[in-house]
């Protein structure tokens, strides 16, 4: 007889160590006219702050290409530590570390094609990180409310639809909190 297989556990948080690189969470080009703020708090179940999660945005750019440019993670030649992207290049890819107050951003352009960016959870206790999007309410479709033009939004009743969906502060910064559990737990999406 064999033995069961291991089952999955958490073996972190080591997201302060390995992940964050310098200028992660400045996804747009420094000093950049059309660049926007997407920043919020990660909880837990119980409403509390999570000090060491990580938040990873990826997103098409302006013109709705979504290739990218390389960059995000450039290295020292001499030393081969992450010194983080150039400042001038958009690659769509930002890696935001909460601070001790569960606190994360990224600036960031408005994504082209879309209405929303996708974003990555790494956070302790979460044993496989988790998927979500983070709906900017100014490019959503305006016909017969917001989710008309996409099938992701239509699916959801509107309690769990307002998950999704970020709250504008001013003309170019955006709200949104992420929900790990409990009431107005973030929906989450499952890649098979």
């Amino acid at each position: 007889m064999s033995p069961a297989p291991t089952p999955s556990q958490t073996v972190g948080p080591f997201y302060g160590y390995a992940l964050p690189f310098p200028g992660g969470s400045e996804v747009a080009p420094a000093g950049h006219p059309d660049s926007i703020t997407v920043h919020g708090y990660v909880l837990d179940g119980r409403g509390a702050p999570v000090p060491d999660a990580i938040v990873e945005t990826w997103q098409p750019a302006p013109d709705g290409s979504r290739t990218g440019l390389p960059g995000s993670l450039r290295h020292d030649p001499a030393t081969g530590k992450v010194i983080g992207r150039n400042g001038v290049d958009f690659t769509g890819f930002g890696r935001a570390s909460t601070d001790a107050a569960g606190r994360w951003f990224v600036r960031t352009l408005p994504p082209g094609g879309v209405p929303y960016l996708c974003a990555a959870v790494f956070a302790r206790g979460v044993v496989h990180h988790l998927y979500t999007r983070v709906y900017l309410p100014d490019l959503l479709s305006e016909g017969e409310g917001v989710e008309a033009g996409d099938p992701l939004l239509r699916s959801l009743d509107a309690e769990r639809r307002a998950t999704l969906i970020a709250t504008r502060t001013d003309p170019r910064t955006y709200r949104f909190d992420i929900r790990l559990q409990g009431a107005d737990e973030t929906v989450f999406l499952e890649f098979s």
